[in-house]
Parts: structure tokens; sequence; C-alpha cells
């Protein structure tokens, strides 16, 4: 019991020093020191930074596809499912301490030289397009236009981190519709 304690004190007081300051600007003694795990005991649960790193990459992983889900599934139609996408993104992008995608910060600082991190990101990037993919399915809509709406979604996420301002996700929101709306007619046509 009492490791798993340390190790998610460890991992909470990484996700905010990395996420905050980004990876390659925080220590391990920073971590130890927010964490208020010894430095013997950090190292016993993550025996590298890389490890630490891509433990709290995997773990923000499954969080953030969580919460994603949880407000997506909340919506009833399936068109407008995929439309609440660009919705949680919005709110995400306005939360204090907004920096764009942990992935692609990640990619950015270590992906070049850490294998284990550009495969994290890798892998969280196809985990959200898959699941893209799966909500415009469900919408009775081709599959590929999942990618579309990744593009504009991964767009979203990167425009507001750097302009500070969640409304690229109300634009991205407004392009998956008129795409959404220009899909339609082929597929009702087709039946």
């Amino acid at each position: 019991m009492e490791q798993e304690t340390a190790r998610e004190r460890v991992l909470d007081a990484a996700e905010g020093l990395f996420y905050g300051r980004g990876i390659q600007t925080v220590g391990m003694d920073a971590v130890r020191t927010s964490s208020g795990v010894s430095l013997k005991r950090l190292y016993q649960l993550f025996p590298s930074k890389e490890d630490l790193v891509e433990a709290y990459l995997r773990r923000r992983d499954g969080a953030w596809l969580h919460r994603l889900a949880a407000h997506v599934e909340a919506v009833p139609a399936p068109r407008e499912r995929v439309l609440a996408v660009f919705d949680w993104l919005h709110d995400w992008f306005a939360e204090d301490g907004y920096r764009g995608c942990a992935f692609v910060n990640s990619f950015g600082e270590l992906g070049a030289t850490s294998p284990a991190v550009a495969r994290a990101a890798r892998d969280h990037k196809e985990a959200f397009l898959q699941y893209l993919e799966d909500l415009v399915t469900a919408a009775g809509l081709p599959r590929r236009l999942g990618a579309a709406v990744g593009l504009l979604a991964e767009g979203a996420i990167t425009t507001s981190a750097i302009s500070g301002s969640p409304e690229p996700a109300l634009r991205a929101r407004e392009a998956a519709a008129t795409l959404m709306a220009a899909a339609a007619p082929r597929v009702t046509g087709a039946a």
C-alpha cells in the first residue's frame, strides 16, 4: 500500500512539474522535493528519469482519454458526440495552466533521443485517432473522416496552446460540422 501511495505522489508531482515547466528543466531532485518521497525511494520506483517520464505519459494518456470519453458519452446523438469532442477541448483549453498537449510537448523535448517517450506519444495519438474514427463510424459517416476530424482537433490543441485562447476549438468544431455535413449526403445517397 505504501509503495502505491509513494508511486502516486511521485507521478502527481512529476505531472505537475513536467507539464508546467517542461521535462528537461525538471530534475529528479525537484520531483523528490515536490512529492515528499526520498531520492532513494524515488529511484527504487523509477530507476531513471526516462522511466518516470514514460510512466507519467502513460498515466496521463489514460486519464485524458477517460475524461474526454466521459464528456462525449453524455451526449445522446451520435453525430453530436463527434462535435462534443471540440466542446470538451474548448473547456480544457480554458483551464488554468493549459500548456498544450503533453505528448507533443514531450515528443518535442525528448522524442529524438528517447524511444520510450516517442512510443508513448505515438500510442496516445493513435488511441485518440482510433477513438475519433469510432465516433465518426458510430455516427454513420465514413471512417476516413475520423482522420480529418483528428487533424482539426490536433490543430486546435496546438493553436490554442500558442495563442493562449480556447477559441480554436470552436473554429475546429465549425470545420468538423462542415465536413460531416458534406460527407452525410454521400452516405445517405449510397444507401
